[in-house]
């Protein structure tokens, strides 16, 4: 049931990952919600006028109103108002656990976030000092995160809640900027997880679908800077702080003067602000122009010769009729082996699984990771044995003869851990293991087979 009374409207900009948060949470809750477009706001001006001052005495972007005449500005605030029980937490304890993260988020991920990407977008100075600062800051931060994601699927309880989207939102441009793919092979919890969000139907319906993450560390970009610096255009939002560890401010204008003529001591405190602005009007549009004009990722599998096997049709035969007198026999006969190949998979640290349904979120959430995939690939994933005693194993059929997660770094977020073996169409094993695991029979090492989910 939608938490918010009414038919909302939501006042920010394109880009804005402040919005992102409030967004999201009303695809998760159901609310009513609606971001008012280029007629009805415009930054700068709307936000300006006395009537927007008067239901939003601050000013900042993001706002909300509803007509139930619910006012609010403060991302949070907002994102809060238009989450439900889940999202905010069912008791004292997860709401608690869900407003220390938000917290957590806003005080120190968004201040690093600022200090490391603003300069390579060119609308921040770039400042040495601050910048490695910052980037100690930012491997405390993944650290920490990392660690608790170890033994966690989500943030706090086993859903996703508002301090995940919360988190998520001020991670995004880190992970676009700044968070490279070494870096991502040494956080891998918190890679997992980010990737599991951002694949959720409900991130897709407001950041897109197609969010691609740094290769690698973008550098501060001085001819662009210097760009922004001459044009007389004005700040959209309140700068960031210059100590990055503080508390950061909200998205906020400054107070529009009558006087024609600024006082020089007035000019020199707007250009020092000017400099630690975090965004513009202008730099939105100079980033919206860096994400069109990235190229379009290939295909993978398009160089590949066309395989006989029809992967579509096996999968509807699996899907729909009996597996062992309709989809196995129908496997073995079409299988195209020249094109195609089957590879046993086992996870390397089954140590570490406790909950079984805690493994079963990490099949989960590769699957998820692997959405590009499914057109080329089957698999069946298996979880055998029982809590605090449980492990991983699998059976892969995809096109080519090579590892298929080796075709694209976005693939390779999971498949490090675990061990891969291509196994021989012509040995008789090969057919009884894919059987087993195609049919969820069996068991592994001396464990049982628990249960399975397909990646189809």
């Amino acid at each position: 049931m939608a938490s918010s009374h009414g038919k909302g409207t939501l006042y920010t900009f394109s880009g804005n990952i402040r919005g992102y948060k409030a967004q999201i949470a009303a695809q998760y809750s159901g609310a009513q919600l609606t971001v008012a477009n280029d007629d009805e706001f415009k930054m700068n001006e709307t936000n300006r006028s006395e009537e927007y001052v008067n239901k939003f005495p601050t000013g900042k972007v993001p706002a909300y109103e509803n007509d139930a005449g619910v006012y609010l500005f403060e991302s949070n605030a907002i994102a809060y108002y238009l989450s439900n029980e889940q999202l905010r937490g069912k008791t004292l304890s997860e709401q608690s656990e869900v407003l220390q993260w938000t917290e957590y988020a806003e005080r120190e991920i968004y201040p690093v976030a600022c200090t490391l990407v603003y300069p390579c977008m060119g609308i921040l100075q770039f400042n040495k000092n601050n910048d490695q600062r910052a980037k100690d800051e930012l491997k405390h931060i993944l650290q920490i995160l990392d660690e608790y994601l170890r033994t966690r699927t989500y943030f706090v309880g086993e859903r996703i809640s508002l301090a995940d989207i919360t988190l998520a939102c001020d991670l995004l441009l880190l992970f676009q900027w700044i968070i490279e793919s070494s870096m991502r092979e040494t956080y891998r919890n918190v890679t997992r997880w980010f990737l599991t969000l951002i694949h959720q139907k409900e991130f897709q319906a407001v950041i897109g679908t197609d969010i691609k993450l740094c290769d690698k560390t973008a550098q501060f970009d001085a001819k662009k800077y210097a760009e922004l610096s001459r044009r007389d255009h004005i700040p959209q939002t309140q700068p960031c702080p210059k100590n990055f560890s503080q508390a950061s401010g909200e998205k906020t204008e400054e107070k529009k003067s009558s006087k024609k003529e600024e006082k020089p001591a007035k000019k020199e405190k707007e250009t020092k602000k000017k400099e630690e602005v975090e965004t513009t009007a202008d730099a939105t549009d100079e980033t919206d122009e860096v994400y069109a004009d990235e190229p379009k990722q290939k295909d993978p599998f398009a160089d590949m010769p066309k395989s006989t096997f029809n992967m579509d049709e096996f999968k509807r035969v699996y899907s729909n009729e009996d597996t062992a007198e309709k989809a196995l026999p129908y496997f073995w006969q079409n299988f195209d082996n020249a094109h195609c190949s089957i590879w046993f998979c086992e996870y390397k640290f089954p140590d570490e699984l406790k909950q079984v349904f805690m493994t079963c979120n990490l099949v989960s959430g590769m699957y998820q990771r692997l959405e590009k995939l499914r057109k080329n690939a089957f698999a069946s994933m298996c979880v055998f044995g029982e809590n605090n005693d449980n492990t991983i194993a699998g059976v892969w059929v995809w096109r080519g003869h090579e590892l298929a997660f080796e075709l694209s770094t976005d693939w390779q977020v999971d498949s490090d851990s675990y061990t891969w073996k291509r196994l021989s169409v012509d040995d008789e094993n090969t057919k009884k293991l894919v059987n087993q695991y195609f049919l969820w029979e069996g068991e592994h090492n001396g464990k049982k087979f628990n249960q399975g989910k397909i990646f189809k």
